[in-house]
């Protein structure tokens, strides 16, 4: 009786299955820098939420205006997903996360100098382009850094990152307030603000290595080699010691090879409704707090900072608890958790709405933002980690093109809801992402805490 001989893996597969089974004394350390690129997007896309009201007072701007002025960089950063994912696969994950950050050095303190609003608009849509791009680079580098459980960890902590860069920026706005800063250059130096982290984050990523399973996908052995004797103090003695001509990989093949897979195809499909569900319940609701709490009476405009600052550091709690559970309960037991609690909260802020009950709002919003925390923390994890390395940069670009689409929807159509249905009825209506996620996360997503895939 015969037996078919299983093929063999190549030096470079081998290579590849090793490295994303290890990872190096300095994996969390890579993990953290890339994960504070977070610190950025979160200082430009709430600084404006807080500002907003300032930069009406000056300009004067009709709804839909306000709305894309609010909601540019999430344009923007729709289109930096999808194209710098793409570009990391093709030329490298540390090029694009400088590349980006030099971009958005540039890019965020142009915009505080903009002479009018439609100005804003067009630098604050170019600003989300190294945005979008960076988050997509920045998950692909967790993914082939650390080990599984650890990147995951990791990858999940995303949310507690956008926490402590809305506790700082509100801080900031703050200080601002109480030192009875001109309203114009209160706006103008916040917005502009963002470019100092930025410039952190590049000085501090400069010499942080390309992945090495990168550089084996493209046949640049001898460079592979000593990023992991750096790494993970190992030779890849599997790896000849010259570099050699690796056939390209189409992006186009992708989803098709995503398909082969049942355990992938529904893991990414959940990570693509979870990204546009959570995208769009924070980004009509908790997104307009601040404008929400005023318009119902809660505080003054100081007093609104402070109750919303107290609401992200609880929020931030949650972005930190999250991730350690879902070792206990897995991927599926924290979107569950999540979408749950957030469905319920909505209701009750709804509900406070219509009775015009004030004093409840904000305990809402507080249950809202932890569910939000937990829902949120692993839609871009899921479909980055199960992906095969050669598409897990366009993957992760593809899968934060679904947070970003709902996000500049929402923020820029939004408003008009308001206007048109009323708090309480744009509330209720909120309900229904929340909802979704759940349904997806009972009914297709299957458990991936620990997944392999070389």
């Amino acid at each position: 009786m015969s037996t078919m001989a299983v093929p063999q893996p190549t030096a470079s597969e081998a290579a590849v299955r090793y490295l994303i089974t290890n990872y190096s004394p300095k994996g969390s350390k890579v993990g953290w820098l890339m994960m504070a690129s977070i610190l950025v997007e979160a200082w430009d896309l709430y600084s404006i939420a807080f500002v907003l009201i300032f930069i009406k007072e000056q300009y004067n701007p009709d709804p839909l205006m306000l709305g894309l002025a609010a909601a540019g960089t999430q344009g923007g950063a729709l289109i930096g997903a999808l194209l710098g994912g793409w570009l990391s696969d093709k030329i490298g994950r540390r090029v694009m996360f400088l590349v980006t950050m030099v971009m958005f050095i540039v890019l965020a303190l142009a915009q505080a100098f903009v002479p009018n609003v439609i100005w804003l608009v067009v630098i604050r849509f170019l600003l989300g382009i190294p945005l979008g791009s960076d988050i997509s680079t920045g998950y692909t580098y967790i993914m082939e850094s650390m080990a599984k459980g650890e990147r995951e960890v990791m990858g999940n902590r995303w949310q507690f990152m956008f926490a402590v860069g809305e506790v700082l920026t509100i801080g900031v706005i703050v200080i601002f307030l109480l030192l009875d800063i001109h309203h114009e250059t209160l706006w103008r130096v916040t917005l502009g603000l963002g470019a100092v982290p930025a410039l952190i984050i590049l000085i501090m990523r400069h010499d942080v290595p390309e992945t090495a399973v990168w550089l084996v996908q493209k046949g640049r052995f001898r460079e592979a080699k000593q990023v992991a004797r750096e790494m993970f103090n190992d030779d890849l003695a599997m790896l000849p010691d010259q570099d050699q001509v690796v056939p390209k990989v189409s992006t186009r093949a992708f989803l098709a090879d995503l398909k082969k897979d049942p355990i992938r195809w529904r893991a990414t499909i959940y990570g693509w409704i979870a990204c546009f569900a959570q995208g769009s319940e924070f980004s009509t609701f908790a997104f307009y707090l601040p404008v929400l709490f005023v318009m119902v009476g809660v505080s003054s405009v100081l007093g609104n900072n402070l109750v919303t600052m107290a609401l992200f550091c609880f929020a931030a709690v949650s972005g930190w608890v999250g991730p350690l559970l879902t070792p206990k309960i897995g991927h599926r037991g924290i979107a569950i958790a999540g979408f749950s609690i957030v469905l319920a909260s909505l209701l009750v802020a709804a509900f406070a709405l219509y009775t015009d009950n004030k004093m409840l709002l904000p305990f809402a919003a507080a249950a809202m933002l932890w569910g939000h925390y937990w829902d949120a923390s692993n839609c871009m994890t899921i479909p980055t980690m199960v992906a095969k390395p050669k598409y897990r940069g366009t993957a992760s670009g593809f899968a934060y093109m679904f947070v970003k689409l709902p996000s500049f929807l929402a923020i820029f159509l939004f408003p008009s809801l308001f206007a048109a249905i009323g708090q309480a009825n744009a509330t209720l209506f909120v309900a229904i992402f929340p909802l979704i996620g759940l349904l997806a996360a009972i009914f297709i997503l299957p458990e991936v805490y620990g997944y392999e895939n070389d």
